[in-house]
């Protein structure tokens, strides 16, 4: 039996509807595929809008990251935990539930930064605390999660590049046939994909909708995605007489990037996203905020604009659409950027290497818990 295959590993994920729960699948699947035995313990509707019984892997249903039955679910993470090598949580609400559990050796994976009003951010800081310092290890999604791991007191904390899956062929961009063309549909298609959520800032997108100057010149916009904030975002875009589409939850994303001239990502704040990548890798102009992980993961194969500015978001948008040069060149250079991304398979390969290792030392005698591990020369590096 090889080591892959004696090895148990438990996911724990809070409640999600986007990247969390895309990564925990992408995760529990690929690690299932190379022998591993897998449970994912998460809340039901989790289990179930990611189909993760269907990864080969067991599922738990918990309230993870809740404060109701928050006991009941710590004593379950605690008996689940013992019967694993590994536990690995993802966010740092599941870490820190994980970690009030006692589940060890503890891997938890960041996968935001807080945002909000202080008392948001003060909570979010104390459970960051928790997690890191009775981790064995801390994984960040991008590298300001990493400074704030280390800030926080964890003694390994590591960039843990997540890699977006491919999408299903159903579709392939014009940029994928004809590199060379830079025609624009008439209007233009400018596409926004996300969780309708106060993070992406698709109120701001709104404002720059509305503001645009009507003419033949003024593109559609269209959103793609559901969630908390779907009916006043509506509401809003009528009110302000955008030209606004609002598509709702989709699964071709792969359709709707193969008829966009242009995607645009004004989020306040993110790590690696999906559809950065996704964008990128189809060769559609990217016009994104200059802000967490966005400018380590596209380069300069996208046009970078500052957060919370619709005149920035403006000029950004506008120039890409105005530009055939650029828009040629931003085609070219996605793909070409999107090649020097960890693939699924070697994200995959990593994060089980780091269970091998941490499962070896929890059974070796005398091995150090995660209290006493003293912090080592991997405590100051970005990457492994």
């Amino acid at each position: 039996m090889s080591p892959e295959q004696a090895l148990a590993v438990l996911l724990v994920s809070p409640q999600s509807t986007g990247g969390i729960g895309a990564h925990v699948r992408t995760l529990a699947a690929g690690l299932v595929a190379r022998g591993v035995s897998v449970t994912v313990c998460s809340p039901g509707d989790t289990l179930e809008r990611f189909s993760l019984a269907e990864t080969g892997a067991e599922v738990v249903a918990l309230p993870v990251g809740s404060v109701a039955g928050l006991r009941a679910t710590q004593a379950r993470l605690r008996t689940l935990a013992g019967a694993h090598d590994v536990t690995h949580a993802h966010g740092v609400r599941a870490a820190a539930t994980a970690a009030m559990a006692g589940a060890g050796p503890l891997v938890a994976t960041w996968h935001n930064a807080p945002l909000g009003p202080p008392s948001r951010r003060f909570l979010h800081r104390a459970l960051e605390q928790l997690s890191a310092r009775r981790s064995a290890l801390v994984l960040g999604a991008s590298s300001d999660l990493v400074e704030r791991a280390r800030s926080a007191g964890a003694r390994r904390a590591l960039l843990c590049e997540v890699a977006a899956p491919a999408l299903a062929a159903a579709g392939v961009p014009t940029a994928a046939v004809h590199p060379d063309s830079t025609a624009l549909h008439e209007p233009a298609r400018v596409l926004a994909i996300g969780r309708l959520h106060p993070q992406k800032r698709f109120d701001l997108l709104i404002s720059v909708a509305a503001a645009w100057a009507a003419g033949p010149g003024r593109p559609e916009f269209l959103i793609a995605g559901d969630g908390p904030l779907a009916g006043s975002l509506a509401r809003r875009a009528a009110r302000l007489r955008a030209p606004v589409r609002f598509l709702g939850p989709r699964s071709d994303i792969g359709e709707l990037l193969a008829t966009a001239d242009l995607v645009v990502l004004p989020s306040d704040w993110e790590a690696r996203p999906l559809v950065a990548q996704e964008a990128l890798r189809a060769g559609v102009p990217l016009v994104a905020t200059d802000v967490g992980g966005v400018r380590d993961l596209v380069g300069d194969a996208a046009v970078l604009v500052r957060r919370s500015d619709p005149t920035a978001l403006t000029e950004g948008i506008g120039r890409v659409l105005g530009d055939e040069t650029l828009r040629a060149r931003l085609r070219l250079a996605g793909p070409a950027q999107a090649s020097t991304w960890p693939t699924v398979d070697q994200m995959v390969d990593r994060l089980l290497q780091q269970y091998l290792d941490l499962s070896s030392r929890s059974r070796s005698p005398g091995a150090a818990t995660p209290d006493d591990t003293p912090a080592g020369p991997d405590n100051h590096r970005a990457n492994d």
